[in-house]
């Protein structure tokens, strides 16, 4: 009998071996799909994750704190700007399906990059606007669109937006994800009044990035 079992194991490793890329396959019969990670700061979160939470190839947008040096800060820290990290999101994406510089893109339409140490209404380096790389191709995308939207003449003040290193994210309190969707009114009403959108079109005009 122990012979027997032994011989069913070496052939059921066998067969795995022979058959794992199949069984690695998704439902749909395709490859699993290529998740990274990209990681923005551009005010308050809760306005950062709506235009990404809706782009097909976005798996996850988390909203939290990034660039700072305290473990574990709470949202009452990060606000009183004494820990030094910007109110952030950290994206998972497919990268077959959408590529980091159409992230970028929605990033940038998204911000205001000419206001150093603030984002609208709020002020202080916790709204900072950064760009968090997490590899050496995304910090080359990331500079490469900033000198490219530098030398389109669109602003007339120099953009101050970060392009920084990743280090620790923090995820925010669960009632700060995915706010839009569970504070529907109280949202609208922050992001009216805090001058987002008028903002936004002064610096892009008319857009269809989602807000």
């Amino acid at each position: 009998m122990h012979r027997k079992r032994l011989g069913f194991a070496a052939l059921f490793a066998a067969l795995a071996a022979t058959f794992a890329p199949a069984w690695a396959q998704t439902a749909g019969g395709g490859p699993p799909p290529q998740l990274a990670t990209a990681t923005f700061a551009g005010g308050c979160f809760w306005c950062m994750e709506s235009p990404f939470d809706k782009l097909d190839g976005i798996v996850s947008v988390t909203v939290g704190y990034a660039g700072g040096t305290k473990a574990n800060p709470t949202y009452e820290q990060v606000s009183a700007g004494s820990t030094g990290h910007a109110e952030s999101v950290e994206l998972q994406y497919d990268s077959a399906k959408i590529a980091y510089p159409k992230l970028l893109d929605v990033f940038w339409h998204n911000i205001d990059p000419v206001t150093a140490d603030a984002q609208f209404c709020d002020r202080g380096t916790q709204y900072r606007s950064a760009i968090f790389y997490h590899d050496e191709e995304q910090k080359r995308l990331a500079e490469a669109s900033k000198a490219e939207l530098a030398k389109s003449g669109r602003f007339k003040a120099p953009i101050v937006t970060e392009i920084v290193p990743a280090s620790r994210f923090w995820p925010a309190e669960d009632y700060h994800q995915h706010y839009y969707l569970k504070n529907p009114l109280r949202y609208k009403f922050y992001r009216t009044a805090c001058g987002r959108d008028r903002r936004l079109q002064e610096l892009w005009g008319a857009q269809d990035h989602p807000s």
